[in-house]
């Protein structure tokens, strides 16, 4: 780890997206409820919430930080689940890594619920939308 013990403490919040392509037919399934495993946004929520939380424990030289705000949104559209993941914290470094993680972790969590019925799923475009706080300030992907 860096030592981030110089750096001032303030507000940082970061917000990352990943994309699960899937079939129509499992796409259609997870909006009827009708998954086997049950319901497969919901589950994934949940997964990514933990998985922020547990980010120093999957990333070893992560900073463990004291997380204000995880919000992990899983949402059904054309091709498959969109999962918006966003973390906040007041602290001395960023949350990039932590909501990379809960994106990540949701989007595993919905191939894992939905692989048995279509194991060409893909997890695609996972990456950091934005970012505040810090000496950088204000950050948004372009495009």
């Amino acid at each position: 780890m860096i030592d981030v013990g110089d750096k001032p403490v303030s507000k940082r919040r970061a917000v990352a997206v990943a994309h699960v392509t899937m079939t129509d037919e499992v796409r259609d399934r997870i909006v009827a409820g009708s998954l086997p495993k049950g319901d497969v946004l919901a589950v994934a929520r949940v997964a990514g919430i933990m998985a922020a939380k547990r980010t120093p424990d999957i990333v070893p030289l992560c900073h463990p930080l004291p997380l204000t705000r995880v919000d992990v949104t899983p949402v059904v559209v054309a091709d498959g689940v969109t999962i918006t993941a966003a973390a906040e914290t007041t602290a001395q470094t960023g949350v990039e890594m932590e909501a990379l993680t809960a994106v990540l972790a949701a989007a595993l969590t919905v191939y894992d619920m939905t692989k048995g019925l279509d194991p060409a799923i893909t997890i695609d475009h996972a990456c950091l939308l934005e970012k505040d706080g810090g000496k950088s300030g204000h950050w948004r992907r372009p495009g």
